[in-house]
């Protein structure tokens, strides 16, 4: 069914661009947005959940994902929260599953984890039965941020999850590295008219351009990408931030990084690159082991993070020349030119007792050139910002 979908959706993708005058060559060769610019639809440049604005020249908008790291215990789930307000989040992200929804019991040996991964050898059922966020506490965690001034929405992973978060009327949903192939799951996110949230780890360009597609037809207006590497912890070589320009540039659409690596600098260098979302693991603390801990922040370096994405954010500015307001008094201290020793009336000018030096109260530099050779029309102490009356040679004073 899946793999008849994808065909479907590639065949659309490629009838209408050759209908509207690409040939196959450049079909394989550009971009995305020049396909879409010849009709088919596109995300928005830029949209809101609740009252916060996101996209291009908005602040970036910061998401602790509290994921298993509750460990079962509700009263932590709450105390993350509380973490994560304080730590300069924005929104806290659930995930919404039970083991059945997301797979199903089985002692087959693709049902067990292997690979390297921190859950090697368990089986999927057994690890999202652990991890799982027990349904009955999302609404008033929800309830809980909300009165926190935190925006709250989930990751569903089916149908059903869907419905129980329109019940509980979140403002946008987040699509999982790993559920970006689920097309079906996607259209049912996209038909809410809510934000939806892309996710795209192992992605190829394809894929996500399918799931574009399937959410745009669907319904979505508002759609953003963030870009992930699914490995945790990740690690800086693997995160390839260049992609994140090149996925605006493509989906013209807002995007985002989803982080799994342990260090500040991977965040602040997407903000550089034109991220606009952050969405980051949080725990209370490491040493409380669980499925997600060891590819978390503690609270502290979630403030760390937040205050070093601002910074950025300020960093980056505008495109600008010239002196800044702050900058103007060091304009004082530009070179130029100067008599260093004193020179008597008639004397030549040489590069002994004319130099380009700090502070700027002399004639430009450019001019030396122009003014070694020429002779003192009076005598000058050493240490005089260069002036054009300086020069005996009146054709050259009348010049200037």
């Amino acid at each position: 069914m899946l793999l008849a979908g994808k065909k479907s959706f590639l065949v659309t993708m490629w009838e209408l661009a050759l209908r509207r005058g690409f040939s196959v060559g450049m079909m394989r060769e550009m971009p995305v947005t020049q396909i879409q610019r010849k009709g088919v639809q596109t995300a928005s440049a830029g949209f809101s959940i609740g009252n916060r604005k996101i996209g291009p020249g908005e602040p970036v908008y910061i998401i602790a994902e509290l994921s298993a790291n509750h460990n079962q215990s509700f009263e932590q789930a709450v105390n993350i929260i509380h973490a994560a307000k304080e730590a300069g989040a924005e929104a806290v992200k659930l995930q919404t599953y039970t083991a059945d929804t997301i797979t199903i019991r089985s002692s087959r040996e693709c049902f067990h984890i292997k690979g390297g991964t921190l859950w090697d050898g368990r089986t999927l059922h057994d690890l999202y039965a652990e991890a799982h966020t027990p349904w009955e506490w999302q609404p008033e965690l929800k309830r809980i941020a909300n009165g926190l001034g935190l925006d709250l929405f989930s990751s569903p992973f089916d149908g059903t999850a869907v419905d129980f978060l329109e019940q509980m009327n979140v403002p946008a949903y987040k699509v999982a590295s790993p559920e970006l192939v689920d097309i079906p799951l996607i259209e049912k996110i996209a038909r809410t008219g809510k934000p939806i949230i892309l996710s795209t780890g192992m992605a190829t360009i394809e894929e996500i351009s399918e799931a574009v597609e399937a959410a745009s037809r669907s319904g979505a207006a508002n759609i953003a990408l963030l870009k992930c590497t699914s490995s945790y912890p990740a690690s800086a070589q693997e995160m390839n931030l260049r992609t994140i320009p090149e996925l605006v540039q493509r989906f013209q659409c807002p995007v985002g990084l989803s982080d799994h690596t342990m260090d500040i600098a991977v965040p602040v260098a997407s903000v550089a690159l034109g991220a606009c979302i952050i969405e980051k693991h949080l725990t209370l603390s490491r040493a409380h082991k669980g499925p997600d801990s060891d590819f978390s922040l503690e609270p502290q370096e979630f403030r760390e993070m937040v205050k070093a994405v601002r910074t950025a954010e300020q960093a980056l500015g505008q495109v600008h020349f010239g002196a800044t307001e702050k900058e103007n008094s060091s304009r004082a201290f530009r070179r130029s030119l100067f008599v260093v020793k004193d020179v008597l009336r008639g004397e030549p000018f040489t590069e002994e007792n004319v130099r380009s030096i700090r502070p700027a109260d002399g004639l430009h530099t450019r001019h030396l050139p122009e003014i070694l050779g020429g002779v003192a029309a009076c005598d000058i102490a050493g240490g005089t910002p260069f002036r054009w009356d300086f020069l005996a040679d009146s054709a050259v004073r009348k010049a200037k």
